[in-house]
């Protein structure tokens, strides 16, 4: 009877789970990136449509023009757009917190905005690859609240599916809006100003909140029975096994009626103290017990 009290002991014993640890769903490198995407992409079409000569327009004309190559100091808006591209992939890396989709779709809008760069218009009229570039870009950053949408908990009110689904809305009406002014447009130049100025702040937005959302890291947890299991599964034995070492005995001596100790055995705390009891001599001598005098 002692040797199966000191082996249930020893399963009790040892931690059924480690405590899930809690990981930031977006680095901090990744808030950094994703705010100076649209500071470069403004400050970029705002310093470089300063250079253009008297006659450009920044209501009807597009920023393409500027970086293009009829466009006065091209390098400076050519390097807005690099850099804007640039941030969205080093954003992409560090939202751990969004699914494998919308990280990837942001990792397309960063090049579709190089090869935007890459491709520069030409002095009058497009090219396909140029307008391939766009198009891509466009769509791709005016679906990408849809999939950084969080569906387990927890989740922030303005990345909930009901939440990503009106910004969603919003950044489409956007783009319906461009199209629309594509159509010989009198505010082609301020349309596409807006649209690309409120939909780069949107990955800004969705860092800082998930910065604010710890989620549990998830890891092994293995040892007596537990096997593997969830965070707040090993959050609640650990706090059981905390509990356990604090109700469990803490006298010496055995205490009188063998029978009710023995019955008690079964119990996390009682067992634990009868794995470690050890009796003294005077409780092996005394009055009651057997071969004292």
């Amino acid at each position: 009877m002692s040797t199966a009290c000191h082996q249930q002991a020893r399963r009790l014993m040892i931690p059924a789970a480690w405590p899930a640890r809690s990981g930031p769903a977006a680095r901090r490198w990744a808030i950094i990136s994703a705010g100076l995407a649209p500071i470069l992409l403004t400050g970029g079409y705002l310093v470089a449509g300063a250079l253009q000569p008297a006659s450009y327009s920044p209501v009807r004309t597009t920023i393409s023009v500027m970086a293009g190559q009829a466009g006065t100091d091209r390098w400076v808006m050519t390097g807005g757009i690099v850099l804007t591209g640039g941030c969205y992939l080093v954003t992409a890396a560090g939202l751990t917190g969004v699914r494998a989709s919308a990280r990837a779709l942001l990792i397309v809008a960063g090049l579709a905005g190089i090869g935007i760069a890459a491709s520069p218009e030409p002095a009058r009229g497009t090219t396909p690859r140029h307008l391939a570039w766009t198009v891509l870009g466009a769509v791709t950053t005016a679906v990408w609240p849809a999939f950084a949408a969080r569906r387990a908990s927890p989740r922030p009110l303005i990345l909930g599916v009901c939440g990503s689904a009106a910004v969603t809305a919003v950044f489409v009406a956007l783009l319906g809006w461009l199209l629309a002014e594509t159509r010989d447009g009198s505010v082609l130049g301020l349309a596409e100003r807006l649209t690309t100025s409120i939909q780069t702040c949107w990955p800004f937005i969705t860092a800082v909140t998930l910065r604010r959302t710890r989620r549990p890291r998830p890891g092994p947890a293995t040892g007596g029975r537990g096997g593997a299991m969830d965070g707040a599964t090993a959050w609640a034995r650990a706090r059981g096994r905390r509990q356990d070492r604090r109700d469990a005995p803490t006298h010496v001596g055995r205490p009188a009626g063998g029978g009710a100790w023995w019955r008690c055995a079964g119990r996390p705390g009682a067992t634990r103290w009868a794995a470690g009891y050890r009796p003294s001599p005077a409780a092996r001598s005394g009055p009651g017990l057997r071969g004292s005098r």
